[in-house]
């Protein structure tokens, strides 16, 4: 018996076999099979799934059938009303399919894979990779011309038409959507400066320097500022210049005016504070002129000889009855703390030992009396010094001599 090769199933007759049927063995089992392998068309019609086999050739002349794998070209015709599955051997293998059917597409697959779709009217080279079928080439029925090279082409992409052509037209999808383009789409266009890819909505090809208000500029160039019609009145004057005045011009609903104040120290020009919850008043007026008083007395107990201080306006200088001892307290001279006109402190004594109430540089008048000087206060006393001009004081009280 003969052998014969792996792949195309060619008789491959050794030395002393074959006697008196070598010619039809060449002629049958060699030279038909190298023909339909080389130039065989294999057409199916109508629906159906086809297997593609080898086999392998003899000297009959009846091993070559309907559904042998050798021959290089296959041709569907007809009208296919579902996909039509078409497996082919799983071995190195090119086939050129001419899908001439109408209405449902041809699937080529190896035995257990996806393989590729073929299109009505579409003309294919596919081959199959070790694994499955792959689409290496394919062209629209009538063309002649290549539109896509499949394996370079991810499958998220579809690209259709005739792009090597000057007067083709080309689309691409993108999962589905259509992509716009030059040549018979609606923009996708390369500048002519500098190698900048400007997307504009006419398709219109322009020159870096030259693109519309509009474009979007990938790439180096010099395109023109976007649209201002595009966003909030004054948005890209503040991106430009991000001033106070700059973004108070683009918010709608702004309350005063000025410059931007942000938590630490801010320069606040006649706020109108509502009710604040919490916080420190300093150097603050009720009306323009008078200090923001208590609305109660602040007690400032003391223990030991003391003289006023500025904070101590408006306060009670306080001698507790736990402190069973003499003591002097001073008010200062306007030299020293200029407390502002109408001051008011309250000295209290709760001790049976005299307190002193004196002053340095500046004159205190005893109420009614008119006399000068320091003053004595009894326990369970109570007195109030006045200041009533720069460097003069008025104290008057119970328990004050």
């Amino acid at each position: 018996m003969a052998a014969t090769t792996t792949l195309l199933g060619l008789v491959t007759p050794t030395q002393g076999t074959l006697s008196g049927t070598w010619g039809d063995t060449v002629n049958y089992g060699i030279s038909d099979y190298l023909d339909i392998a080389i130039a065989g068309t294999l057409s199916f019609a109508g629906d159906g799934a086809i297997t593609l086999a080898n086999t392998t050739g003899s000297s009959s002349g009846n091993a070559i059938t309907s559904t042998t794998a050798q021959y290089m070209v296959i041709r569907i015709t007809g009208t296919q009303t579902v996909t039509k599955v078409i497996t082919g051997p799983s071995y190195s293998k090119l086939y050129m399919v001419d899908h001439a059917g109408a209405t449902s597409a041809v699937t080529f697959k190896a035995s257990g894979q996806t393989g590729v779709s073929i299109a009505v009217g579409e003309k294919a080279f596919v081959y199959y990779n070790g694994t499955d079928y792959v689409k290496i080439a394919t062209s629209t029925a009538g063309t002649g011309s290549v539109t896509s090279v499949a394996a370079s082409v991810p499958s998220i992409f579809s690209i259709a038409g005739s792009p090597i052509t000057t007067s083709g037209t080309l689309a691409m999808t993108y999962s589905g959507t259509a992509l716009p383009v030059a040549n018979g789409g609606t923009g996708l266009t390369a500048g002519t400066s500098g190698g900048v890819l400007a997307y504009t909505a006419s398709g219109t090809l322009a020159s870096s320097a030259a693109l519309t208000a509009n474009a979007l500029v990938i790439g180096g160039g010099a395109g023109a500022a976007p649209s201002t019609t595009t966003t909030g009145t004054g948005v890209l004057t503040f991106l430009g210049t991000p001033s106070s005045a700059n973004l108070a011009s683009v918010v709608t609903d702004e309350t005063g005016s000025g410059s931007l104040v942000f938590a630490t120290s801010p320069t606040l020009v006649t706020p109108v504070l509502g009710t604040p919850s919490s916080g420190t008043l300093s150097s603050c007026t009720v009306d323009g002129t008078d200090a923001v008083g208590f609305r109660n007395i602040p007690i400032n107990s003391k223990s030991t000889a003391y003289t006023t201080v500025l904070a101590d306006s408006g306060k009670v200088i306080f001698h507790p009855s736990t402190d069973a001892s003499t003591r002097t307290f001073t008010i200062d001279s306007n030299a020293n703390v200029a407390y502002p006109l109408g001051t008011a402190i309250t000295f209290i004594n709760m001790t049976s030992n005299v307190v002193t109430i004196a002053i340095t540089s500046d004159t205190m008048y005893l109420s009614s009396a008119g006399t000068t000087g320091s003053r004595s206060l009894a326990q369970y006393g109570s007195a109030t010094a006045i200041k009533m001009t720069s460097t003069t004081w008025l104290i008057s009280g119970s328990g004050l001599t």
